[in-house]
C-alpha cells in the first residue's frame, strides 16, 4: 500500500507541475537564476496583471517553445544578454518565425550581449554596438558613477511620443530621469516598422570606455538607441533594450542626482516606463479591434439584397473597439477615414463618432458601375493595424429609372424640335407654292398687238 501511495503522490506532483507549465503564457530565459531575484519587482507587476511566468535558462537542453504544432507560450522575455546559443529547441530562427506567427518578444541586453541576441535583433531590424562597448555622456551622468561615464541619465523628452507605448505621465517634463548602463542600438533606416521608444541626450555616444576613440561611433547623440521596438505587419511586437540594468530593482528603486547640474530626483523614471513598456508589448494595451460593421442606404436598416445603385444615398457604420484594462471600449479618435474604392478611392471622407460610440460616414454613391470597397485603413504609432474591408456592387440604372428628360440635354431636345419645325415649313412652303408660267404671258402679249 505504501508504494502505491507513493506512487500517487509522485504522478499528482508531476500532474500538477505540467499544468502549470501548460497554463503558463509567458516564458522568461535568463543567464543564470540570480536574474530572478535581482529584477523581481518586475516580474512581480507581470505576476499581479495576470501573467504565469516560467522561468528557464537560456541555455537549458530541455527548453521547448512548442509542441506538436502548437506553441507552449504566447510571450517571450529574455533576459540573457551573454547567451551565445539558445538550448533545446529555440535558435535564432525559431525565435523569428514565434514573431511571424504572432508572438510577443522583450529582450534586455548589456555590453556583452552575446552572438544569439546580435543575430536576433538584426532579424528585428536592429544593430548592438561592437561587444564593450556602452553609452557614453559625460555631461549627463548620474553621482554613482564610477568615473567612466557610462551610469547614464536621459531625459523623459527622449521617449516616443506615443502615450500607449510609453504612458502619457511619464513624458511631463517634470518626470524624473531615466537611469540607464548598457550598450547603444542602431535602427535600419529604411525599415518603416522599426520604433525608437528612448533615445540618449544629443552629447552621448556609444563607444568602448576602456579604450580612447580612435574610430568615429557607430551611434552618436540622438542617433544613440537605448530602448527599440518593431511591431510586425501581423501585429506581433518585439522590444529590444540595451540594458539589462534598466529593469533591475536597483533602477527602480534608486534616487538619482545629475553630477553635473546636482539635480536631485527622489526615484528615477525607470519602474513606471518600464511597465508601460511591458503593457504595450504584450498586447494590454493598444490593441484595436473592429465590432461591427453595416452599411445600408440612407433612410434603411439593411444593405440591398443585391447591390447599390448609382448615386444613391449611403450609409456606412462601423464600431472600433480599444482594450483598456481588460475590457475592450469604444476607440475615441477623429482622423479615421473610409475610403470606397474601386482599384482607386472614388471617395474619401472622413468618420465621425455617434453617440453610441460607433463611427458613421454618408455620402453619394459615384456615378459609375462596378465593384467596391468600403475600406478602413488606420495605421497610427502605438496601435496595433487596423484594416477592414467590405466588398459591393454597384449597377448602372434600371431602364425605368432614367429621368424622361434630361436637364443637359435640354439644347438637344431644342435642336431636334427647330429641326422638325423647320422641314415642316419648308414642306409646306415647297409643295404649296407655284409660279406663273412664262408661255402664257407670251401669248397673251401677240394679241393685244
Amino acid at each position: 500500500m505504501m508504494w502505491k501511495a507513493l506512487l500517487i503522490a509522485i504522478l499528482a506532483i508531476a500532474h500538477c507541475q505540467a499544468v502549470l507549465e501548460t497554463d503558463a503564457n509567458t516564458l522568461v530565459l535568463l543567464d543564470n537564476l540570480a536574474i530572478r531575484e535581482t529584477h523581481s519587482i518586475f516580474f512581480k507587476s507581470l505576476q499581479d496583471r495576470g501573467f504565469k511566468l516560467t522561468y528557464k535558462l537560456a541555455d537549458d537542453s530541455s527548453l521547448l517553445l512548442s509542441r506538436y504544432g502548437e506553441y507552449l507560450y504566447k510571450n517571450l522575455i529574455i533576459f540573457a544578454p551573454s547567451v551565445e546559443e539558445f538550448g533545446g529547441d529555440i535558435s535564432v530562427e525559431r525565435l523569428a518565425q514565434f514573431v511571424d506567427d504572432g508572438g510577443n518578444v522583450l529582450v534586455a541586453g548589456s555590453e556583452k550581449s552575446g552572438d544569439a541576441l546580435r543575430e536576433f535583433a538584426s532579424e528585428c531590424g536592429f544593430e548592438l554596438d561592437e561587444e564593450n562597448a556602452a553609452v557614453i555622456d559625460h555631461l549627463h551622468y548620474d553621482v554613482s558613477d564610477a568615473g567612466d561615464h557610462t551610469t547614464i541619465l536621459t531625459s523623459a523628452k527622449n521617449l516616443i511620443q506615443a502615450d500607449t507605448i510609453v504612458g502619457k505621465a511619464n513624458r511631463k517634463s517634470e518626470s524624473a530621469p531615466l537611469l540607464y548602463r548598457g550598450t547603444g542600438l542602431i535602427a535600419d533606416k529604411e525599415n518603416p516598422l522599426v520604433l525608437k521608444l528612448l533615445t540618449a541626450e544629443s552629447s552621448a555616444y556609444s563607444y568602448n570606455p576602456d579604450s580612447s576613440v580612435t574610430d568615429y561611433p557607430h551611434a552618436v547623440g540622438r542617433g544613440t538607441l537605448l530602448i527599440a521596438a518593431l511591431q510586425a505587419r501581423n501585429n506581433a511586437r518585439v522590444v529590444f533594450s540595451g540594458s539589462l540594468q534598466f529593469f533591475a530593482d536597483e533602477s527602480f528603486n534608486s534616487a538619482v542626482q545629475y553630477a553635473q547640474s546636482g539635480v536631485f530626483h527622489k526615484q528615477a523614471g525607470n519602474r513606471a516606463v518600464a511597465e508601460s513598456i511591458s503593457q504595450w508589448v504584450f498586447g494590454e494595451t493598444g490593441r484595436l479591434r473592429v465590432g461591427s460593421v453595416q452599411h445600408n442606404k440612407e433612410g434603411e436598416s439593411l444593405p440591398p439584397d443585391q447591390a447599390y445603385t448609382i448615386t444613391e444615398p449611403v450609409v456606412y457604420t462601423i464600431a472600433i473597439e480599444e482594450l483598456v484594462q481588460g475590457q475592450w471600449r469604444a476607440f475615441k479618435a477623429s482622423d479615421i477615414q473610409l475610403e470606397f474604392v474601386r482599384i482607386d478611392p472614388f471617395v474619401r471622407t472622413y468618420l465621425k463618432q455617434t453617440k453610441s460610440g460607433a463611427y458613421e460616414a454618408k455620402f453619394k454613391i459615384p456615378d459609375v458601375y462596378g465593384v467596391y470597397q468600403f475600406k478602413v485603413d488606420y495605421d497610427r504609432v502605438g496601435y496595433t493595424h487596423l484594416y477592414s474591408t467590405t466588398q459591393v456592387s454597384v449597377r448602372p440604372l434600371e431602364h425605368t429609372q432614367y429621368e424622361r428628360f434630361i436637364p443637359s440635354a435640354f439644347p438637344y431636345y431644342t435642336s431636334a424640335f427647330s429641326m422638325m419645325i423647320g422641314v415642316f415649313i419648308f414642306s409646306f412652303v415647297f409643295l404649296h407654292f407655284k409660279d406663273e408660267p412664262l408661255g402664257k404671258g407670251s401669248k397673251d402679249d401677240k394679241k393685244t398687238q
